[in-house]
């Protein structure tokens, strides 16, 4: 994952606040007990979010205590203990890590070396959960075969993330696993990649890297890409929202979903408007104040 899905923090209640952060530490400790002690520090808030979206859906309580961490060693602080769910959720975590990195080895990105840190532990994921190993590779070769073509067709080049994602969620939730949870994680996984194509069309451009969203607009700024592709761009993001909260009222959950509910229904498109408008609304004020001088 990318780093992109967090909750709506100030309608957040307290004890979903505890929970998130409790099974971020948690799963940190999985991915150790896992995959290895470097292997942690590629850990994202996204993966907490799915631990708190599969644990629920799979009916598994979540068991917190207070205990010390390798970086909070001074206080103790709410931990969710590592189950085997957990486990498997920090090989994800791990392999998707090490295949993003090999990703940017071969774009010529210079945090590609950074992908022998995760050597190891991604061993280890093929060994635990080698399922999990060929659904992200067989996934990520497809995307790369996509971005290689300079495709210009974004449901297609989303397609291999949403696959993954669904794919992921069905061998995470085993005989939970329905059409809704598919549903959902499908949606999911076509949003992180869109929303990080839409965030990193400068970079993209200014270093001549595939970027979907460029391939289609031929904007040289993302300012200038979202105001050409306003209506499509807009029709594609409400109509993947309307996907989740579709999925997300069918799933039958075993406990409070509060905390998945904020970050689907208002944490992701909430960043969504940061993303898509960031910048952008003020260099378009700042024009017509330019304008208005002259």
């Amino acid at each position: 994952m990318f780093g992109y899905i967090s909750p709506d923090a100030p309608y957040l209640f307290k004890k979903d606040e505890t929970l998130y952060k409790a099974l971020y530490c948690g799963l940190c400790k999985g991915i150790g007990k896992g995959c290895g002690q470097t292997a942690r520090s590629a850990l994202t808030y996204d993966m907490a979010f799915v631990s708190a979206l599969v644990h629920n859906i799979n009916g598994e309580d979540v068991k917190i205590e207070r205990a010390h961490c390798a970086i909070h060693w001074f206080k103790k602080r709410p931990i969710a203990r590592p189950d085997d769910t957990t486990v498997a959720i920090g090989c994800v975590n791990t392999a998707l890590a090490y295949y993003k990195l090999c990703d940017d080895k071969a774009d010529g990105d210079r945090r590609g070396v950074l992908r022998h840190l995760y050597k190891k532990g991604f061993k280890k994921t093929l060994k635990k959960h080698p399922q999990v190993a060929e659904i992200i590779k067989k996934q990520t070769e497809s995307l790369t075969a996509l971005e290689k073509a300079g495709c210009d067709i974004i449901d297609a080049v989303c397609e291999p993330t949403a696959l993954m994602m669904c794919e992921l969620s069905d061998y995470l939730l085993g005989n939970y696993a329905n059409e809704n949870t598919k549903k959902l994680f499908y949606a999911l996984g076509k949003w992180v990649y869109l929303i990080d194509a839409l965030d990193d069309y400068d970079k993209d451009v200014k270093k001549k890297r595939y970027n979907v969203l460029y391939n289609v607009y031929g904007e040289q700024t993302r300012c200038a890409a979202v105001e050409k592709g306003r209506e499509e761009l807009e029709f594609i993001f409400d109509s993947l929202f309307a996907s989740m909260r579709e999925a997300l009222s069918a799933i039958q959950f075993h406990f409070n979903h509060d905390l998945t509910d904020n970050i689907i229904l208002r944490g992701i498109p909430l960043k969504t408007r940061s993303v898509f408008n960031g910048g952008c609304a003020n260099k378009s004020r700042g024009n017509k104040n330019e304008q208005k001088k002259s």
